[in-house]
């Protein structure tokens, strides 16, 4: 999920999983969605008009109480994003960002493409990760170099493992 500024630079609100919904925001509140949602790889996306997901949470109460923790969740990563971007360096804004993505992965059971052997290797580009953290990709690749010279964490060919 991507929104742009003025100027073009993009912004990742957010990157969703298999099975994972998102935009549901309009639909509970009334307003054109923000932003774009963009595949980065081959998908299938299930669109569901206002009235029926209105009706699909009054008749499914688990439903309800899971999008509720959903979207606590979406706060609670927009709210350390904000204060990251708002207070801290680079190379803070980069752990924490690496720090959650990892702590994230592992919440969804350890996705074998991200976690090998207890390592985790960090599945997006030094772009993504920029877009992520509202740095220049530029920042971002000398802080990850810096990084690794500082043995704060690995570069494995060009992936970044934790």
């Amino acid at each position: 999920m991507i929104t742009n500024s003025p100027d073009g630079q993009e912004f990742i609100q957010g990157i969703f999983k298999i099975n994972d919904s998102f935009g549901e925001p309009p639909l509970l509140c009334s307003f054109p969605y923000p932003s774009s949602a963009v595949a980065l790889e081959p998908s299938v996306v299930i669109k569901l008009s206002k009235e029926k997901f209105l009706t699909l949470l009054r008749e499914n109460f688990d439903i309800h109480l899971r999008l509720d923790q959903v979207l606590c969740q979406r706060l609670r990563y927009k709210s350390m994003v904000l204060s990251e971007i708002s207070f801290y360096d680079p190379e803070h804004r980069i752990t924490s960002l690496l720090n959650y993505l990892k702590a994230d992965s592992a919440d969804q059971g350890k996705r074998q493409d991200v976690v090998i052997n207890e390592v985790y290797v960090v599945p997006f580009t030094r772009q993504q990760l920029a877009d992520m953290s509202g740095l220049r990709v530029e920042t971002v690749i000398r802080t990850v170099k810096r990084m690794e010279e500082d043995g704060k964490l690995k570069l494995v060919g060009r992936k970044i493992t934790l």
